[in-house]
């Protein structure tokens, strides 16, 4: 754009007297914003923020595809086609042409451009100047933790990727910029974790904005992904040690409106959208949870005291999943619902529904189907529910899976943990597991399936541990760990293709 303003103004020079009122232009004349207008003042800051923290709604389509990808869940929908992206991924007929994959690539690289913005301007803004107020550095350390959080999902989904973080990235800096090493982004992420770590605080007055607990719990992950098991221990328990958060007795209530931001959610994606604003073709951005609609239960109806509402029958529970939980066990009703048995159990709400067409497990999923009064404006787009993406039990769950592979392993302080979540699921202490070394093992990564199914883990839980290629139908070892780089990138930013596809 500058170069096209004085390429302009130099024609005119040659043509016109009054040049010198082009190329002195100041856009302020006209009422208009530029970029200098920018960060200049906290409020200015605070409110960029935000703006960082927006894109994490619009890559939800991550936690469907965690549970579809893998033995918990199917695509399910109206036919083979509905939602072709999903089907797809579940069919592991998936392509470089895919709409899922190149949202979640696009909204993850909007969120690392509008990080590496603030990043960019922490010290001085565009005109130079420094802005400095209380708490700002606390404030980049969410900055930090979001871009580490971004680079994650990347890294976690593709692989190898485009790492940048000195400023935004121009579709001209684009073409020259190839896939970075997944070290080497796991070491961007490690460094912004770290350094939010060293500036957030313990707890922070508005509800969902990232604590340094969070970071901590999120490096914990990344480590444990790494199989840096021992650093893994150490953080972790710095998270469980610090008390500062405990396990809800009501397993169930943690999924409802009143259960979100409580005392065991370490991190929550925040959703709250309560206008009638809507954009079916941009389903994921800029609204409620899209997700909540999805998973609902086709053609639902009933009696006003019926709590759920109707949805499109996607990302449908497997009986896999069901047959996994041991009886007793709490958590296998919070995270499935057999709508057959609910409605025969329920007969005064009058239940009535459509038999998912395409796919049909006669389950759902529990912890986010839609209920009544959590949306607003467009109904199926604007589900206000919450992402719960780390939360305590988990905290709990890594640090007894990095004591259990550390180098020094400590089982008895890992079976306490995996205990903890335990007991809560059943209710005793008489399901409590004495296994040590790799039954040990095997008995938390099992746990981690019960504990967060449909939570958009266990894809990801299967690659990590190596054992997808034995629980997953389809998957093809040294190829479907990570997903197809979407096509227009390769074509656009001339990037290298993933094994395989």
């Amino acid at each position: 754009m500058k170069k096209t303003l004085f390429y302009i103004a130099g024609l005119l020079m040659l043509t016109l007297a009054s040049c010198k009122k082009w190329v002195d232009y100041n856009p302020r004349e006209d009422f208009r914003i530029t970029e200098l207008d920018y960060l200049q003042s906290e409020s200015d800051y605070r409110t960029m923020v935000v703006s960082v923290y927006t894109p994490l709604q619009w890559i939800n389509q991550v936690v469907p595809i965690g549970d579809i990808a893998s033995d918990n869940a199917v695509s399910g929908g109206e036919n083979a086609s509905d939602v072709l992206s999903l089907q797809q991924i579940d069919d592991y007929t998936h392509t470089p042409v895919n709409s899922q994959l190149t949202e979640i690539w696009q909204s993850a690289y909007e969120g690392v451009n509008r990080a590496n913005y603030m990043t960019q301007y922490k010290d001085k803004n565009l005109a130079g100047n420094a802005v400095d107020f209380a708490g700002k550095e606390a404030l980049y350390g969410e900055v930090y933790f979001i871009r580490a959080y971004y680079y994650f999902t990347l890294v976690k989904m593709f692989g190898d990727v485009p790492l940048f973080v000195d400023k935004r990235l121009s579709l001209s800096d684009s073409k020259s910029i190839g896939r970075s090493p997944k070290a080497d982004v796991y070491k961007q992420i490690e460094a912004d974790l770290n350094a939010a770590i060293a500036v957030l605080p313990a707890v922070q007055q508005q509800k969902g904005r990232i604590t340094k607990y969070a970071a901590q719990a999120l490096l914990g992950k990344v480590l444990l992904y790494q199989n840096k098991f021992d650093a893994a221990a150490t953080v972790l328990e710095s998270v469980v040690t610090a008390n500062a958060f405990s396990l809800v007795t009501n397993f169930a209530s943690m999924y409802l409106s009143s259960g979100e931001n409580g005392p065991e959610s370490v991190f929550e994606i925040q959703y709250s959208n309560n206008s009638p604003y809507y954009n079916w073709g941009g389903a994921t951005r800029g609204q409620g949870n899209y997700a909540v609609q999805q998973c609902g239960i086709r053609g639902l109806n009933g009696s006003a005291s019926m709590p759920y509402s109707a949805g499109w029958s996607t990302n449908l529970p497997t009986q896999n999943l069901a047959n996994a939980y041991a009886a007793g066990d709490q958590r296998k009703a919070v995270t499935v619902l057999d709508i057959e048995a609910y409605k025969t159990a329920n007969p005064s709400f009058g239940i009535t529904y459509q038999v998912a067409p395409y796919k049909n497990t006669g389950l759902y999923n529990q912890k986010y189907l839609p209920r009544k009064g959590e949306t607003s404006g467009q109904l199926e787009l604007n589900y206000t529910n919450n992402f719960r993406i780390i939360r305590y039990a988990e905290v709990l769950l890594m640090a007894a899976e990095a004591f259990n592979r550390s180098t020094t392993a400590n089982d008895a302080k890992a079976q306490t943990y995996l205990n903890l979540v335990r007991r809560r699921a059943f209710g005793d202490n008489l399901h409590d597991v004495a296994a040590t070394g790799t039954a040990l093992r095997q008995a938390i990564w099992d746990e981690r399936r019960l504990e967060l199914g449909m939570e958009g883990d266990r894809f990801f839980d299967l690659v990590r541990t190596a054992q997808a290629s034995a629980k997953i139908t389809g998957f093809v070892a040294g190829k479907h760990e990570v997903f197809p780089i979407p096509q227009r990138e390769v074509e656009i930013s001339g990037l290298t293709q993933n094994n395989g596809y």
